[in-house]
């Protein structure tokens, strides 16, 4: 189950992204890209935003992954929903960032303006655990660390 859930992970670029600052729960939608393991996924941030400074205070996080544009009609009853439970890390590796930034520009080139932003920086959410829900009840946990 646990490379399903990667899958799902690497097969999306488009997340709800979970963060808590002062107790007090925001979501944000976000475009990210994972690293070939599905271990690690990539976002992009202005630094003065809500979800920056609340990532910096509380660096626990949880995103949604989904299918629900893939399921209409009928099919919604087989929605795979992914909770992804995880920690925001600052990239400090220039080499790294180069990398992501490249591939962001590649897959995600609606984003090149956001990205040569200079106020912009790229960060790492680290995957702990995967809750897997396929269709309305079967539920699958897999822990990461």
């Amino acid at each position: 189950m646990l490379g399903k859930m990667k899958e799902l992970v690497k097969a999306n670029d488009l997340c709800v992204l979970a963060t808590v600052a002062n107790g007090k729960p925001h979501c944000s939608l976000m475009s990210y890209l994972s690293d070939e393991e599905g271990r690690e996924i990539y976002m992009i941030s202005q630094k003065e935003t809500r979800k920056f400074l609340s990532l910096i205070e509380n660096p626990g996080v949880s995103l949604l992954i989904d299918t629900r544009e893939e399921k209409i009609g009928e099919h919604r009853g087989n929605i795979k929903a992914l909770t992804v439970t995880g920690e925001f890390q600052l990239i400090d590796d220039p080499d790294k960032i180069s990398h992501i930034r490249s591939r962001f520009l590649k897959q995600l080139p609606h984003l090149s303006v956001f990205i040569d932003d200079p106020e912009s920086i790229i960060f790492s959410i680290r995957i702990k655990s995967f809750q897997l829900l396929d269709g309305v009840k079967d539920v699958f946990i897999e822990v990461i660390d």
